[in-house]
């Protein structure tokens, strides 16, 4: 394609929209990166420790626009560790007030904080004295002079040429809720491995798996000791299947690997009558029984092979294959 066509399509209006939105949103996102290091950073903090305090759940609300982006906050507090879920201001109006207890803390997001849908909450919280945090861009507004603490956004330009759809106020507070959940993750040393307890499922959930719950253990794992011919050795190979055998010392420590690889080399000659110590490849490569399914892959990936024995202090207690990472979904 000549490279006037590239500039037309570049230049077209649809293009020349995307590029005026982003522009505009990556300053929205500056706006905010300048205010958590100022007085919104401050508040942040204490937000954080008002939710730490409270022995419930978070509650996040909002209407609209800021309603869908409380409950993607809402599902990223409960899936780091902060127990949350949302509750349609509308319905909370209407009964749901009930699922709201003195031991929770209520996060009440609305653009200019005068949200009418936000009312009977903010009432109920102040009334039995639920801690509430607002997200509102008016520090005078009704629900951030309710609050406990009120987190309050630059006024930034909406990306729609009307300046009507809420489209840089969305992406602000969906990144402040995201910077409130990480902190909070952080505060509460939250790791892979409870991550993995909220995310079981999918690849995701695959590459957190522990390797001592996928590894071959007992009669499965293909061991010889040192000084075993290779005739042997090789029939082992064979019968465990995974294309290699570990090679282990007198006190069971792993010293060896041989693999496929290793036979292909060592082939001219009696290579039968040979013992395994003249053709195993020393220091293999090997994981921890603790590690996760993600870390065996990149080091399978890395170094080109398809089985890993599995150590701890030394000695083989378990081996992993490629395979095993197909069949849960990480591979």
């Amino acid at each position: 394609m000549a490279l006037s066509s590239k500039l037309n399509i570049a230049r077209s209006p649809a293009a020349d929209a995307a590029l005026r939105t982003v522009r505009t949103e990556t300053l929205g996102l500056a706006a905010l990166e300048q205010a958590l290091s100022g007085d919104l950073g401050a508040a942040l903090e204490e937000a954080c420790s008002l939710v730490e305090a409270a022995s419930g759940r978070v509650i996040v609300s909002g209407m609209g626009k800021s309603g869908h982006i409380g409950a993607k906050i809402a599902a990223t507090l409960a899936s780091t560790g902060t127990p949350a879920f949302f509750l349609h201001p509308a319905e909370a109006s209407h009964g749901d007030l009930g699922m709201v207890t003195a031991a929770d803390t209520v996060i009440a997001l609305s653009w200019s904080g005068e949200t009418a849908e936000m009312k009977n909450l903010v009432f109920y919280s102040r009334r039995f004295r639920v801690p509430l945090v607002s997200i509102t861009s008016r520090a005078d507004s009704t629900l951030a002079q309710a609050a406990d603490v009120a987190l309050i956004l630059p006024r930034v330009d909406e990306a729609c040429p009307h300046g009507l759809a809420p489209t840089t106020s969305a992406l602000i507070q969906l990144a402040l809720g995201d910077a409130l959940a990480i902190a909070l993750l952080e505060r509460r040393g939250f790791t892979a491995a409870d991550f993995h307890t909220f995310h079981p499922g999918g690849s995701l959930g695959a590459s957190l798996t522990h390797i001592r719950d996928i590894m071959h253990t007992g009669d499965r794992l293909p061991l010889a000791p040192l000084g075993m011919k290779m005739g042997e050795a090789i029939i082992q190979i064979s019968q465990k299947g995974f294309g290699c055998l570990g090679v282990v010392d007198g006190q069971n420590n792993l010293v060896g690997i041989i693999t496929d690889g290793d036979l292909r080399r060592h082939l001219n000659g009696d290579i039968l009558n040979r013992r395994v110590d003249e053709v195993m490849t020393r220091s293999p490569r090997t994981i921890g029984p603790d590690a996760l399914a993600a870390s065996a892959l990149e080091s399978l990936n890395s170094a080109s092979i398809t089985a890993l024995m599995v150590v701890e202090n030394r000695k083989p207690v378990g081996i992993v294959h490629l395979h095993d990472l197909l069949r849960i979904g990480v591979a």
